[in-house]
């Protein structure tokens, strides 16, 4: 049983220093401390272990120390920065977890990107030794790399000569569409074993620049002092029209931004069948090999503050951060904890009124800093279930909630089925400002215009319904799969869920990654949907994990031995 929840007071790998406006993540990777047995996590290599605390640090920067405007990625080992995915670890790994591994370190990743790219807080990797494989792509994924120039020193993309598999953490996506890198150059680089030293490093533009090591710590700092001297930040939503520029020098301003708020861990309890939050349940049915997952709507008493003033007393309590960040939780458990539960039933329990007042307050505070990251961390969530591989159906039934933000679960959905019975209890959807652009699909477009392709027009004449959907309205608008009526019902979502829990697991996955992100590329859409497509295959392949293959063979005596037929 793997836990996602962590906190810096339990960081065995991580140290987390904050001082003014800029923040130190020192890497320090304690060997022994595995999240399995059979391998050592030599050189500052790493497993999911260590890789979930860099994500909780990430993201309590965004909401405990929002002063913090610069953040510097460095190690405490000598001579080496970080040598990537332990390879013991992954060649004792079973293949459902080698791929969920790369998915979550691709996701930590991109939320680095989203930090800098909608916060306006700016990455520095400080390369103090060698960074390859996972390394180099951890450093890729901030805004500048700085290497150390000590003769030794070196940035390699190793995956391919050494191991028979990919860079797996977006990489290669990231050289040529990140860094703009020359195809030319970057085909000799990921073939290159032992890497670039700085100067060749710095001229392919793999690096921005590198430092003596007599000089490489006064350089670093010097650069981050210039980084954080800037007295602005430039911040903004997705779909927003203008960025924001944040004086975060302003009196009025400093202790709001400076002492953010604290994350508390959440509150769960496992049990046996169950995992229960306080918005969020999901009921395991195992032996039908599917989940129901339920996240309730706010409480009208204690739920819906309208001024940021209120929204930051009541800090993570707040029901879009505390909903959200539980559901984030359920989804990680979902995926690692429970590998035969193929598909998630959906479902909403409250009051579509005040899941509505809520976002109309999200809407009408989107600058302030707080507002702004709860949003972010909402749409991030939202992209994790996208990026999840198990089917989802969304199940709208009397005293359903899918409006505004919690309809953004039924757009995300594979399939839809909404009870129709206008003889009971009004059962209806509702669309709300966040569904029109503040919460990005990873290929850039809203849910609605991801569904709506074949006809943009029906995107707004959605939108611009201001009333509650009933299942047949909702059902000529597009926004539904199935509406039963009620002798139908519980029949036709039986039949549904047998019949997908009864096909193949690996053509559903194919299937479903094929039909989600419908519309253009993006560099996210490119390392989720092409990478771990790709290392999904290569990772069953005999040249890669067969008994003689690279990554069962490395470290070993014995050599790979390909099969070279091209397929």
């Amino acid at each position: 049983m793997i836990n996602f929840q962590t906190s810096p007071d339990q960081y065995k790998h991580w140290k987390l220093h904050i001082e003014g406006s800029i923040a130190t993540l020192t890497m320090d990777v304690q060997e022994d401390v595995t999240l399995a047995e059979g391998y050592k996590l030599k050189l500052n290599s790493y497993d999911l272990g260590v890789d979930i605390e860099l994500a909780d640090a990430v993201h309590r920067l965004r909401f405990e120390h929002p002063e913090v405007k610069a953040v510097v990625l460095t190690s405490l080992k000598p001579r080496i920065f970080c040598a990537g995915a332990n390879i013991y670890m992954l060649g004792t790994s079973s293949h459902a977890f080698k791929v969920n591994f790369c998915k979550f370190t691709n996701e930590t990743r991109c939320a680095i990107e989203d930090d800098s790219h909608h916060s306006g807080r700016r990455y520095v990797a400080a390369l103090n030794g060698t960074a390859s494989g996972g390394g180099y792509e951890l450093a890729i994924a901030c805004d500048e790399i700085y290497l150390v120039d000590d003769g030794n020193s070196a940035i390699s993309l190793p995956e391919v000569p050494l191991l028979g598999v990919l860079p797996g953490t977006g990489g290669l996506t990231r050289l040529v569409d990140k860094r703009k890198v020359r195809r030319d150059r970057a085909d000799v680089f990921s073939t290159l074993a032992e890497g670039l030293k700085g100067k060749r490093a710095k001229d392919w533009g793999l690096i921005d620049d590198y430092f003596p090591t007599s000089k490489f710590q006064e350089s670093i700092d010097a650069r981050v002092r210039e980084i954080a001297k800037g007295v602005t930040q430039t911040v903004s939503l997705p779909g927003d029209a203008e960025a924001v520029r944040l004086n975060i020098s302003e009196p009025s301003q400093t202790n709001s931004l400076r002492y953010g708020i604290k994350l508390n861990p959440l509150q769960r309890e496992l049990k046996p069948s169950s995992v229960e939050y306080k918005y969020v349940n999901v009921i395991l049915n195992r032996e039908e090999r599917y989940a129901d997952l339920t996240v309730h709507g706010p409480e009208p008493k204690a739920d819906l503050p309208t001024t940021p003033e209120e929204i930051q007393k009541l800090g993570d309590s707040y029901w879009p951060l505390q909903a959200y960040r539980e559901l984030d939780d359920a989804l990680l458990h979902l995926r690692v904890n429970e590998p035969e539960i193929g598909l998630v039933c959906i479902r909403t329990q409250g009051n579509i009124d005040d899941v509505l007042a809520v976002d109309r307050t999200l809407v009408a505070n989107k600058d302030h800093w707080l507002v702004r990251e709860i949003l972010l961390h909402m749409a991030r969530v939202l992209r994790r279930l996208d990026l999840t591989a198990k089917s989802f159906f969304a199940i709208v039934e009397e005293g359903s909630s899918f409006a505004g933000n919690l309809l953004e679960l039924l757009l995300a959905s594979d399939r839809s089925y909404m009870l129709n019975n206008p003889d009971a209890i009004e059962t209806s959807v509702c669309v709300s400002e966040l569904n029109a652009g503040i919460l990005p699909m990873s290929n850039g477009l809203t849910r609605l215009q991801s569904r709506f392709l074949s006809d943009p027009e029906k995107v707004d004449a959605v939108l611009n319904h201001k009333a509650s959907f009933n299942a047949q309205q909702a059902d000529e608008a597009g926004l539904i799969t199935f509406v039963p009526d009620e002798l139908d019902w519980e029949d036709e979502i039986r039949v549904a869920i047998e019949e997908r829990t009864s096909l193949s697991p690996d053509a559903l996955t194919g299937m479903e990654a094929s039909l989600r992100f419908a519309g253009p590329e993006t560099m996210d859409t490119k390392i989720y949907g092409r990478l771990t497509a790709w290392q999904n295959w290569i990772f069953q392949r005999p040249n890669a994990v067969g008994p003689q293959g690279a990554l069962t063979n490395y470290g070993k005596p014995t050599q790979a031995q390909f099969d070279f037929k091209r397929t």
